[in-house]
């Protein structure tokens, strides 16, 4: 956000914070929520340079479309091991996909 933005929000009697604070999370709870995010992001851009569509790579890791885009999208009921599996199935390396957790970076992977 912008300072001047964020000075007039705070003048008005707003307060301003992230989604953490909002939404009272604590730090591993964060930390857990970026990862998931971090690998969907970097799932998405990899499935989109290969020229894959989500129901071709929904073939590939034996499952559905309609489970590709909730993992690109961050759902919640997407389990970090089916983000980790995908990548793979895509060819990252480990190493590409700690590096896209730890940047946070969705085109690490």
């Amino acid at each position: 956000m912008r300072a001047d933005k964020r000075k007039k929000l705070e003048a008005a009697g707003w307060t301003v914070g992230d989604a953490q604070d909002f939404l009272e999370l604590s730090p591993d709870e964060s930390a857990y929520i970026e990862m998931k995010l971090a690998l969907g992001h970097s799932l998405k851009a990899r499935r989109s340079q290969q020229h894959l569509s989500q129901v071709e790579l929904a073939k590939r890791v034996k499952s559905s479309q309609s489970r590709i885009a909730k993992m690109e999208a961050g759902d919640p009921s997407v389990s970090i091991d089916l983000l980790v599996k995908s990548l793979l199935a895509l060819g990252a390396s480990p190493e590409e996909v700690a590096r896209a957790i730890y940047s946070g970076n969705s085109q690490a992977a």
